[in-house]
């Protein structure tokens, strides 16, 4: 974890989950319920002193198995809602598919322009995201997020105004923290993409 990452009351945290084989292997992982690795459990855990120094009020999680058990590896699992929305982005026809798999049966292929045929379009997945910005809008103290590479680039990305497809921009890694805030009034990204490893490619 960065050096100097003080905790504020009313921060969002986002947490991508640790990594999985799929993950590592750089495999699209959407709705593959595919648990996380011996490695990925272990960065999961060491998660947990970075996160302590936050009071969380809430802590929303996707209701997939890496998420879910790299919340609870961090010690947050007994306070955590299961949110729907927090889904990875459904990669349909794609799925468990390599980007450069995906390139050789459709050459110029883009996730973020072209979405996946029986999946979604990235304006699908940036509705998702709005819906969880506005619940995240309620009064209180600091949110944890557990959720999934794709889902969180494009809340990042939604989250200080931009287009969802400009998540393409927010690389992150697999057990990475990143902070939302505001300074005065305007949303910014206080902290992005910091991890205990880049052993993995975003």
């Amino acid at each position: 974890m960065s050096p100097g990452l003080d905790a504020r009351d009313g921060e969002i945290v986002l947490v991508r989950h640790a990594e999985t084989e799929w993950s590592r292997a750089g495999r699209h992982t959407g709705r593959s319920d595919v648990p996380l690795s011996e490695h990925g459990r272990s960065l999961a855990r060491a998660l947990a002193a970075a996160l302590a120094q936050w009071r969380f009020e809430h802590v929303l999680v996707s209701p997939a198995r890496r998420a879910r058990e790299t919340c609870e590896l961090c010690g947050l699992g007994g306070q955590a809602s299961v949110r729907e929305e927090l889904r990875e982005w459904d990669y349909g026809d794609y799925e468990g598919l390599t980007s450069a798999e995906v390139q050789a049966r459709r050459p110029g292929w883009s996730l973020w322009r072209d979405g996946c045929p029986g999946g979604e379009k990235v304006e699908a997945v940036g509705r998702r995201a709005d819906r969880v910005i506005a619940e995240l809008q309620a009064p209180g103290g600091a949110v944890a997020v557990f959720s999934h590479g794709h889902l969180l680039r494009v809340l990042g990305a939604r989250w200080i105004g931009l287009a969802a497809a400009e998540g393409a921009r927010l690389l992150l890694a697999t057990a990475a923290v990143c902070v939302l805030g505001e300074e005065h009034e305007t949303r910014a990204l206080a902290r992005w993409s910091c991890a205990t490893s880049y052993s993995e490619a975003p």
